[in-house]
């Protein structure tokens, strides 16, 4: 049955220009200096530079007419377009901008890529076609890490039908072989014991490395799990002698293609987007402006404005145009305006994080950082907990011990046995200390570590433990284990 009803409700819509700023809060200081530039190349009524703007005083204005349609120009105001100021407001704030003469340039390595290394070493051999361009798929396939993680019979059916060749399962072995006898050794293994084969291969062959290939054949298994007494047991050896086989395989390379890092991928530079420090024991925050130009809105495009204000011509081409200048110039003043809450947003944000961990930033250790969530900052600068979470997930900042990302100023209370809020990082730290100084022979269980730190006045569960454990990098107890 069909029935209208009536239905009243409140909604909350976020208006173009809401979304763009927040998105322009996102922006991390690089991402936000290519924007900039972007707006400035579609947007020509935006200009960049310290120019002195000379602020007139405009006539009434007339109205274009066109199908009952009135375009009044009268209510574009020309004057708030303009700036007596050579330097933009968001430039003028004290703290708010780096000293130029902190700019650094920092210099690049120049390099041939990590493929392109391991083909000047296949140049060096006198190969058959067929083979030449196995050897260059093969070499095509190496990842990053130096390792080839495809199936031969994969490869066999990835030549025949992207490059119509057909080759033989010896053919792509005998190719293989070729290849790992390439520099850095370990390349082209197709897994972690190979590449460890290949590389004791390779070593003088004395008692300890002879007993290093038969357990990486042999005992692979028993030896990751690290089972040292039936490795002991069946390779007939001493526990000294075992110390110093695994101390043979400890100096391999897991990832032979690392050793290619320094020359052949590119060098990532964070770029912070505050500053922060510490004047006769005070803290002083600054952000990150040294390449952000000037910005103002176009001399040119106000006087072409006010010349067709003055203008007696009422004709659509002219209307269209007044049209379009309006657009341009509400767009330059709006972005002028957007940069200006970023960087209010940005500075307010990141003071109030400043403030709620000063001890943390006047002494640099990760015991005093106080418990902190996104909503604390949000409610105390009046502000979203989204749009801290914005400033927080992308940003970094250069303190006098680092630079670091925001984010992680940031972490959830525990409350110790003296019912005093403490940071999780701090727990931690702790619990980082003390599987450091456990007996390697005997490594301490989640649950041993647990009770280790209620003893300290920390009462955590065993899961908890084992979460912390995780994040800090380190492997359960079994895997720790030294001889």
């Amino acid at each position: 049955m069909l029935k209208q009803n009536l239905q009243l409700k409140l909604s909350q819509k976020l208006s173009p220009q809401q979304i763009q700023l927040m998105k322009l809060i996102q922006l991390p200081t690089l991402a936000f200096e290519n924007r900039i530039k972007q707006e400035i190349e579609e947007n020509p009524a935006l200009e960049t530079g310290k120019e002195v703007a000379e602020q007139d005083e405009y006539g009434s204005s007339d109205e274009f007419d066109q199908d009952n349609q009135v375009i009044d120009t009268s209510d574009i105001d020309i004057d708030s377009y303009l700036s007596d100021d050579e330097i933009p407001n968001y430039r003028l704030s004290s703290n708010n901008y780096a000293n130029a003469e902190d700019d650094k340039h920092i210099p690049y390595a120049a390099g041939i890529s990590f493929h392109q290394q391991l083909l000047q070493q296949l140049n060096t051999f006198t190969l058959e076609d067929k083979y030449w361009e196995i050897a260059e798929y093969l070499i095509g396939s190496i990842d990053e890490t130096g390792y080839i993680r495809r199936d031969i019979d994969d490869i066999i059916d990835d030549l025949a039908f992207t490059r119509n060749l057909f080759a033989e399962k010896e053919d792509i072995q005998n190719v293989l072989e070729l290849i790992q006898t390439f520099d850095p050794a370990g390349i082209g293994a197709r897994n972690l014991e190979e590449c460890l084969l290949i590389q004791l291969k390779r070593k003088e062959q004395t008692t300890e490395i002879n007993h290093a290939i038969t357990l990486i054949e042999e005992h692979f298994e028993q030896f990751t799990k690290k089972h040292y007494q039936k490795i002991i047991s069946k390779l007939k050896i001493t526990e000294d002698q075992l110390k110093e086989v695994i101390t043979e395989i400890e100096k391999l390379n897991p990832k032979p293609g690392s050793s290619f890092g320094s020359s052949s991928k590119v060098v990532e530079q964070i770029i912070p987007d505050f500053s922060i420090r510490i004047i006769d024991g005070d803290l002083q925050l600054q952000l990150n402006n040294r390449n952000i130009p000037d910005l103002h809105v176009s001399r040119n495009y106000s006087e072409m404005l006010q010349s067709f204000k003055d203008s007696k011509s009422n004709d659509k081409k002219q209307r269209d145009t007044v049209l379009f200048i309006k657009q341009k110039l509400d767009a330059a003043k709006w972005f002028i305006d957007a940069i200006k809450q970023r960087y209010q947003t940005l500075f307010v944000t990141m003071n109030a994080i400043m403030h709620y961990q000063q001890e943390y930033f006047l002494s640099g250790d990760e015991s005093d950082l106080r418990p902190m969530i996104l909503r604390d900052i949000a409610e105390e600068i009046g502000m979203d907990v989204s749009t801290v979470s914005r400033v927080a997930n992308s940003k970094y900042v250069d303190t006098p011990y680092g630079t670091k990302l925001i984010k992680t100023f940031f972490s959830e209370s525990m409350t110790n046995e003296s019912g005093e809020e403490i940071s999780t990082k701090e727990i931690k730290s702790i619990l980082g200390e003390v599987i450091k100084n456990e007996n390697k022979k005997k490594p301490l269980t989640d649950e041993v570590l647990s009770s280790k730190l209620k003893e300290k006045g920390y009462p955590i569960a065993r899961r908890t433990i084992a979460k912390y454990r995780e994040q800090l990098g380190y492997p359960v107890a079994r895997l720790r284990k030294k001889l």
